[in-house]
């Protein structure tokens, strides 16, 4: 944004009135004219570091409200009246206030609910529950096998004021339960009653997991707690309190934006980099493109940056132009939308990478990667899907800054998974957009070792956001979206068991078409999952959640979230897709679980569920 301040006085003055004559009082500036005067100049590529508008346009409008009062944009939004203020986060974000509430209204805890206990040590190691991002809850875990499941009934559920969407993973810590919200609130709730310990405003939506770091079980040092938002900034909160720590932004790059949880080890925090560039190329204007993902390492406990791990070498150059006389810059992309697997036997971490944004593509795009945790260098990398570079100008009918490959956008959206077979062998396995998952030997460079094809694939197709881990099985949700002359053959989403060992599928339940019509409502696992003794539990498209069996994958289980739920401040929440990285988490016998991912042409919804065994 700019102070148009002075501007509006000249402007003023040379056009002061005759005494006596009438002049109609000025018409008030829409939404349109107040972001060209205050934020065009910045937000479209005058200053680096401010967010694209593209970034601006996925926020929820109180968002982008509390930047402007009392927040990051408050001296840029100074010039203009509380009324325009409003107007003009409505504009930006394309939703009105009305329809959202600035904070939660459900009771806040009683001193006794909001005492943190230090004897109640962090339940995991992170999103992936393990360092190799198994995502297995053994059943001292827990506290249920899936088996069990069926003796839950749902305890409370907590409604996120103003989201369309629900998908931040919570942490479990200190009797706590640790989540954000689309509004960039993070909230402590208690684990038992739901109620609100404390809560935090960020900058922008935060749509990835919290890690809390662990402690020593004599210590009553507040431990610190992770995350990013939607706009590149990555947080450490004091884990009792809720005060900041420390906050940073990784990366200079406009369209930063976190999506993936960070991992935590050793007082090292591995922050992984994704953008919105791919989004913004839509512009026959944009130059595109810039960016380069990767992982930013921080200490984590004083903030400083020690390094980043870019997933492409060389910095992007000039390398033409487009038909509307836009630089083309190349390489670019190759995002990071995934939490590393650690392997600290190796003195590396693995991650998967999306595709490239521009033309030429280069050989780290679509790769699953080992970044060294010392230094950061690429230790190896793995191309799955030779010359992917695809962006949203391949949408538009011009087609301007669609680089000559056109996709076919086969993304590593899932995280990788470091496992040991019970033969004693290492493999890093990945699941990729295409539908295929891979096993790969991290001692020979990555070398494929089986490769399985089970979806179809496609932009939201095959493997999407995250596998499950139980012994020698591997559980892969399949998403199978999209159709259309691009992704040709039949769809097969649903959930699958492959033996780590042989890549052999051991059986396929597919997703059953409830949608009846529903508007938004598929078939399909986009989000990731999670695993049990006996079982996997994943949420579909439809809005139901469903446990498979181990053994043969029947479906023990289901619940169907799509539909209103009363909530802890009193009114009412809605349930809706399952998508994004945000899995059922388990603890004492609970099951906690997002509902709605109101985005890419699924179902809405903002509701936070508990589940519990069924009262006597």
């Amino acid at each position: 944004m700019k102070n148009g301040l002075s501007n509006l006085v000249l402007s003023l003055v040379l056009a002061a009135p005759l005494a006596g004559a009438e002049v109609p009082a000025p018409a008030e500036p829409d939404g349109a004219a107040l972001y060209q005067q205050h934020c065009a100049s910045c937000h479209e590529g005058g200053v680096a570091k401010a967010p694209q508008l593209s970034l601006l346009q996925i926020m929820p409008p109180t968002s982008i409200l509390r930047a402007m009062q009392g927040g990051v944009m408050q001296t840029q939004a100074a010039a203009m009246t509380d009324q325009q203020q409003r107007r003009l986060a409505e504009h930006i974000s394309g939703h009105s206030l009305s329809e959202a509430t600035m904070a939660s209204a459900a009771p806040q805890c009683s001193a006794e609910r909001s005492a943190f206990d230090f004897a109640a040590r962090p339940d995991t190691a992170g999103w992936g529950v393990n360092l190799g991002n198994h995502r297995f809850y053994d059943r001292d875990l827990a506290g249920l096998a899936a088996t069990d499941m069926s003796q839950l009934e749902l305890k409370w559920a907590f409604a996120f004021p103003g989201a369309l969407r629900a998908r931040s993973q919570p942490a479990i810590a200190g009797g706590a339960l640790y989540i954000g919200s689309q509004d960039g609130t993070v909230y402590a709730l208690d684990k038992d009653t739901g109620c609100i310990r404390w809560r935090f405003s960020t900058v922008a939506e935060v749509r990835n997991g919290i890690v809390v770091a662990d402690w020593e079980p004599d210590s009553k040092t507040p431990p610190l707690l992770y995350f990013g938002d939607l706009v590149g900034n990555v947080y450490a909160l004091n884990a009792v309190t809720g005060e900041l720590a420390w906050r940073d932004r990784p990366d200079d790059h406009p369209s930063l934006t976190l999506t993936a949880s960070p991992a935590l080890y050793d007082g090292r925090l591995y922050v992984p980099l994704s953008s919105l560039e791919v989004t913004a190329a839509a512009d026959p204007g944009y130059a595109c493109c810039t960016f380069r993902g990767g992982v930013a390492v921080y200490d984590a406990h004083s903030g400083e940056k020690l390094l980043t791990s870019y997933t492409i070498a060389e910095p992007p150059a000039v390398v033409g132009k487009n038909a509307a006389g836009t630089d083309r810059i190349a390489p670019s992309g190759s995002p990071v939308w995934n939490t590393p697997a650690l392997d600290v036997e190796r003195g590396v971490m693995y991650v998967g990478t999306g595709e490239n944004y521009s033309s030429p593509a280069n050989d780290t795009s679509d790769a699953i990667i080992a970044l060294s945790l010392k230094d950061g260098a690429i230790v190896w990398s793995q191309q799955m899907t030779v010359g992917d570079a695809w962006n949203m100008g391949c949408e538009t009918e011009e087609r301007i800054n669609c680089p000559p490959e056109d996709g076919p956008d086969y993304d590593f959206g899932a995280a990788t998974v470091l496992v040991t077979t019970s033969e004693g062998r290492d493999l890093v396995l990945a699941g990729q957009k295409s539908g295929d998952v891979y096993a790969l030997d991290p001692d020979r460079g990555g070398a494929i070792v089986w490769q399985k094809k089970l979806g179809r694939g496609g932009i939201q197709g095959g493997v999407h956001f995250g596998m499950a881990v139980e012994g020698d099985v591997l559980y892969v949700p399949i998403s199978d979206f999209d159709g259309g002359p691009r992704w040709p053959g039949e769809p097969l989403p649903g959930m699958y068991a492959v033996d780590i060992r042989s890549g052999k599928v051991l059986w396929y339940t597919r997703a059953e078409d409830t949608c009846e019509g529903r508007e938004f409502c598929q078939p399909g696992l986009s989000a990731a999952a999670s695993a049990i003794e006996g079982g996997v539990i994943a949420g579909a498209m439809d809005g139901v959640l469903r446990v498979y069996d181990k053994a043969t994958g029947e479906v023990l289980w289901s619940y169907d979230s799509v539909r209103e739920f009363s909530t802890t401040d009193g009114g009412t929440a809605q349930g809706g897709s399952f998508g994004g990285a945000a899995g059922p988490v388990f603890s004492d016998g609970m099951m906690f679980v997002n509902s709605g991912y109101g985005i890419y042409f699924h179902m809405p919804g903002n509701v936070f569920l508990a589940f519990g065994p069924k009262s006597p």
